[in-house]
């Protein structure tokens, strides 16, 4: 997955401004205690954070 498809994803999930300030303040389990931002500051896999998103906010797998 793409960055521009992953932050697409978000924005379509949560609204433009809400999926900044998820992306940045809430940190997630599933990519081991850290926020969207950092993980992928750290190199992780656009997908892998997005299924760790969809995981956390209980998304439905057709959005997987």
């Amino acid at each position: 997955m793409r960055l521009t498809e992953f932050w697409e994803r978000m924005r379509d999930q949560f609204g433009g401004s809400y999926a900044e300030s998820v992306a940045k303040d809430f940190v997630l389990s599933g990519l081991g205690g850290r926020t969207v931002n950092k993980a992928l500051a750290d190199g992780e896999d656009a997908k892998v954070v997005w299924r760790a998103v969809c995981d956390q906010f209980n998304f439905p797998d057709r959005l997987r």
